[in-house]
């Protein structure tokens, strides 16, 4: 018994030839440039994209003033944020009643880390990379991730399969009051 053709294989048949060269050119022309970013910004997208290139001044405007801040070589400087949720926002505005003026000033970029057992309420950090007053590249990370092979240090058997098997801690990245 033969089975009736409805005309599927005719079309695929015929599509075939026409699809697989312009996929393939597609392809071709998009990783011609750095395939490495290309499949990055396909796979991943980039959260920092919209806000590249606004000005030092402008980021201070909607994200508020850094936690610190380094001054790099050849005019690049780097403006650190710890927040929590989906991206940097400014502060409260201070009234006059509060006489803490220290809180208001950057810190340096590793002030905080030794002796400091507080941990703060913030989950995640924001570094923002600018030259020439132009932003060039954010990087944010949260602050509890830890390197992929910490639970090999770990003795116990148990707790060392538990860290193996924690789930990485995330961050997403937005400036939520920012006009982009």
């Amino acid at each position: 018994m033969m089975w009736p053709e409805f005309g599927a294989e005719t079309f695929s048949m015929r599509l075939h030839p026409v699809i697989l060269p312009g996929l393939a050119a597609a392809l071709l022309a998009a990783s011609c440039a750095n395939p490495t970013a290309t499949f990055k910004n396909i796979a991943y997208g980039d959260p920092a994209q919209a806000y590249l290139g606004m000005t030092k001044s402008e980021v201070i405007a909607c994200a508020g003033t850094p936690h610190s801040s380094y001054g790099g070589a050849g005019g690049s400087e780097i403006l650190t944020y710890h927040y929590s949720g989906a991206g940097p926002v400014p502060a409260p505005e201070k009234t006059s009643g509060d006489k803490d003026e220290k809180k208001d000033k950057p810190k340096g970029i590793f002030s905080g880390m030794a002796g400091n057992k507080d941990k703060g309420d913030w989950d995640c950090t924001a570094s923002f990379v600018f030259e020439g007053d132009r932003l060039v590249r954010v990087n944010f990370a949260h602050k509890d991730v830890d390197s992929p092979y910490a639970w090999q240090k770990i003795k116990d058997p148990e707790k060392a399969e538990e860290k193996r098997n924690a789930p990485v801690p995330t961050c997403s990245f937005s400036l939520p009051n920012c006009p982009r």
